[in-house]
């Protein structure tokens, strides 16, 4: 792992030494422009005091320079536009999430963190593998949280009633701190919990040790969706659940939706919200009936029958 930088902590994870780049490279051009400011206010204050028997003097007619002006627009234009460029890259490397990354489910709500693994799972530390992406989808269960792991420059909010996403990828095993950076209420100083990176096969076998809640292909039955909903794309009740996730749907009122996350979501709890063309609303509703890791274990079934 590559050593404390000056102002921040040791960047840990595969992205944060080019953020670290651009933010150096913003605080350098920001002390560069600081101290030729500051000095040359210093200096021209000091160089054209006022003087004893200045007072009948007038100032210079001389009113602007174009070569001057052309210069302290042009150099900060063209600064500009580098640190947009850069930081536009960035955003795009954070924001679109490789396919094949590991899905953790993140739970908050004041004044913790709940964090489900696809294969049922379930912890108040997040626990990751060595050296592969891992997508963290997250929702809150009361007021807005955000998720920030200071060693590998990801923060993110964290919502009641929908999903927010981000992701990393960490090549070094050990503990970080993970942190609640929301104001959510009297005791949110305390929602602090750690982040463990382990090897591939430990990760494995801690999976195996802590797994508690049903998988998703058990709550598929245990709660009737076969009746109305199949695995093999034949036509049913209701859409079929093979290759559903990530297609856009038709809907009845004539609008198209994204099959992601928060449509499944509402879909399972709200089932009458968006009815997809074709098919009559005769989906019961799970609200209250269904529990949050039950919901995210099910959501990630219907995932996993993507095909790639």
């Amino acid at each position: 792992m590559n050593e404390r930088t000056f102002n921040l902590p040791p960047p840990a994870s595969t992205i944060a030494s080019e953020y670290d780049a651009l933010f150096y490279f913003i605080y350098g051009l920001s002390v560069f422009f600081f101290v030729i400011i500051c000095s040359g206010t210093v200096f021209f204050a000091i160089k054209y005091r006022a003087k004893k028997g200045d007072e009948e003097k007038l100032t210079s007619g001389f009113c602007h320079s174009t070569p001057l002006e052309l210069l302290w627009s042009v150099i900060p234009t063209l600064l500009m536009f580098v640190i947009f460029v850069w930081g536009f890259k960035l955003y795009m490397r954070y924001f679109v999430i490789p396919a094949n990354a590991t899905e953790i489910k993140v739970t908050a709500w004041q004044w913790n963190w709940n964090f489900t693994y696809g294969e049922g799972a379930q912890s108040n530390v997040l626990v990751v593998p060595k050296g592969k992406p891992v997508k963290l989808l997250m929702s809150s269960n009361d007021v807005i949280h955000s998720l920030f792991i200071p060693d590998f420059r990801v923060k993110m909010d964290v919502l009641p009633n929908r999903y927010s996403s981000m992701w990393f990828q960490c090549d070094y095993e050990g503990e970080y701190d993970l942190y609640c950076t929301e104001y959510c209420g009297q005791q949110h100083s305390t929602m602090v919990t750690r982040v463990i990176v382990k090897s591939e096969s430990d990760y494995q076998k801690w999976i195996e040790e802590n797994s508690v809640t049903p998988a998703g292909d058990v709550l598929y039955n245990r709660y009737g969706c076969n009746t109305c909903h199949s695995l093999d794309g034949s036509a049913n009740n209701g859409p079929s659940f093979k290759n559903l996730f990530g297609k856009k749907k038709m809907l009845t009122d004539g609008s198209t939706v994204d099959v992601d996350e928060n449509y499944l979501r509402e879909s399972i709890l709200n089932p009458q919200a968006k009815i997809v063309k074709g098919y009559e609303p005769v989906m019961p509703t799970f609200q209250n009936t269904i529990s949050d890791d039950k919901l995210d274990s099910l959501i990630l079934f219907i995932k996993s029958l993507k095909e790639e």
